[in-house]
């Protein structure tokens, strides 16, 4: 199966040499919400809409300035009053155009507040800026490196570049005390795995709240596949920003390398298909988690040890492919938790991961299953849009005992509506998902200005989608379908995004095409 890719999406150091007026503007606060250059989307469907607004406000609710930086940045919300590097520039990267200024100063926050010994904060809260663990998911040197590419913001660049070089300095001087190159986690809010039976009876928290520290228990430190997937990826971004600023990128793409060997020699288990953290005793901890979709989000396993990970763990029924999926630990583990508390990684499907989702199921070639996942999501949040942090992977009803107005899972349902029946921007490439006779679509318009400033547009009716770039028509698709395109419009594949065989029209440039499409099928056009 062939994979999608940024490799290549490689930008040359001139592209950094002049920040845009436009870019110093939104840096001193100024806003694209609520603008014409704000993305819109409008469908006939009443409740896809209004769970679409929905989200939108809470999103606009939950941007707030936090302490010591005086500058917005988009929070988790619900009972969490605060930004965590875990997941807050990955959700302020999602949010980026309607908020370009609150997704730049979502990155910056932390590296404002960064300790002179390289320490990131794990978070900044309205009641303290904690540096009591690690608490890291998504790499924020990915995230920064993404927004700083798109938005060709030079000053972002160089910031997060040293900011990240020192973090991972500090994380191989204080979280590699057993000196295996792999990365340690000394507590639960380590990798934010709060109430989880794979953290079952050990500290929350480190001593004193000193994240260089761990409490004397016989079992730590661990060694932890998705901590050191993290640093895989975070040192791949790092490789791409040091060649956009002219400097040796190969240094790092070699310990990203030798990190994911690690990683795979030391914390995978070939007989059940799963990564496991090592105790400091030498025993994995067998608890069957969401750590896979870690891994997979970090593209740690090649193709075809994802491939086997996919039939084993991620698409089994039994397993983690839920009605609901993904659950935050297997359906037929025993340490799955029932009956589900609140703010629970024991069972629940939860909005960050499925937000995650975003960033590996195309990457591994599943887009058709990926298009199920989403609609289950977008159903479940339709039924209850109120916007809680978690779902029961069987029935998906939201945790009614979580607070509403949790940003992670208002993102799904935006992003998952572009995602659907919208145009994405991925690199340096252009996705139009064509998903004609569903309610997302249902006579809608998507409409989004480019990173390049033109605008991409779809207008639906019952049969298809008519594509527009920079105000020319530019194809027209009937059936299920993404059409793959450079930025400018040129067209390089179609994709199967049903898990249902599909007869696709393609019409451009006067000429027309018909195609059957498989799932994840993708055909070349020349």
């Amino acid at each position: 199966m062939r994979r999608e890719s940024n490799k290549g999406n490689r930008v040359d150091r001139r592209q950094f040499i002049i920040a845009s007026a436009a870019t110093a503007a939104l840096g001193s606060g100024a806003t694209a919400a609520g603008t014409e250059e704000a993305p819109l989307f409008r469908t006939a469907d009443a409740r896809w809409q209004g769970a679409y607004d929905k989200a939108l406000a809470v999103l606009a609710g939950n941007v707030q300035t936090m302490p010591y930086v005086s500058r917005p940045v988009l929070i988790e919300g619900a009972v969490y009053r605060g930004i965590w590097m875990e997941c807050g520039p990955h959700e302020s990267l999602v949010y980026r155009k309607f908020r370009p200024d609150v997704a730049r100063d979502s990155h910056l926050t932390f590296f404002e507040l960064q300790r002179a010994d390289g320490q990131l904060p794990a978070n900044n809260k309205v009641t303290e800026t904690s540096f009591g663990q690690i608490q890291m998911v998504v790499p924020i040197a990915a995230t920064a490196w993404e927004v700083a590419r798109a938005t060709n913001d030079s000053e972002l660049l160089e910031r997060a570049y040293v900011a990240c070089g020192n973090w991972d300095m500090w994380l191989r001087r204080h979280r590699d005390t057993r000196g295996t190159g792999l990365i340690e986690g000394f507590c639960t809010y380590d990798t934010g795995h709060d109430n989880s039976p794979r953290w079952a009876g050990l500290p929350d928290q480190c001593p004193n709240k000193d994240a260089k520290k761990h409490h004397d228990v016989a079992t730590l430190p661990r060694l932890c596949p998705d901590l050191s997937a993290t640093m895989v990826g975070a040192r791949r971004a790092m490789a791409e920003m040091a060649r956009a600023l002219g400097r040796d990128g190969d240094r790092w793409e070699e310990q990203a390398e030798s990190l994911r060997k690690a990683i795979l020699a030391r914390l995978y288990s070939e007989e059940d298909a799963a990564f496991y953290d090592e105790d400091a005793l030498g025993k994995p901890v067998k608890v069957r988690s969401d750590i896979l979709s870690r891994m997979c989000g970090e593209h740690i396993p090649d193709q075809a040890m994802f491939d086997r990970l996919w039939a084993r763990q991620l698409h089994d029924s039994k397993a983690f492919w839920a009605p609901f999926p993904l659950p935050s630990i297997a359906l037929d583990d025993p340490a799955f938790v029932r009956p589900i508390p609140r703010n629970s990684w024991g069972g629940a499907a939860q909005g960050l991961t499925a937000l995650r989702a975003g960033r590996w199921f195309d990457h591994y070639g599943r887009s058709a299953e990926f298009a199920t996942m989403m609609a289950a999501w977008c159903e479940a949040i339709q039924r209850d849009p109120s916007f809680r942090q978690q779902i029961d992977p069987v029935t998906g009803a939201f945790t009614q005992e979580d607070e509403p107005g949790y940003s992670p899972t208002a993102l799904v349902m935006v992003d998952y509506s572009w995602r659907l029946a919208g145009v994405r921007e991925e690199g340096e490439l252009l996705h139009w998902n064509v998903r004609p006779g569903q309610a997302v679509s249902r006579d809608a318009h998507f409409s989004v200005r480019l990173d390049g400033g033109a605008r991409a547009e779809m207008r639906y009716d019952a049969s298809g989608a008519d594509l527009w770039i920079g105000g020319k028509s530019l194809a027209r698709i009937e059936g299920l379908a993404r059409l793959i395109t450079d930025a400018a419009g040129k067209p390089l594949e179609l994709v199967g995004v049903s898990e249902r065989a599909q007869r696709v029209s393609l019409r451009m440039a006067g000429r027309a095409t018909r195609h059957k499409l498989a799932a994840n099928q993708r055909i070349a056009l020349r």
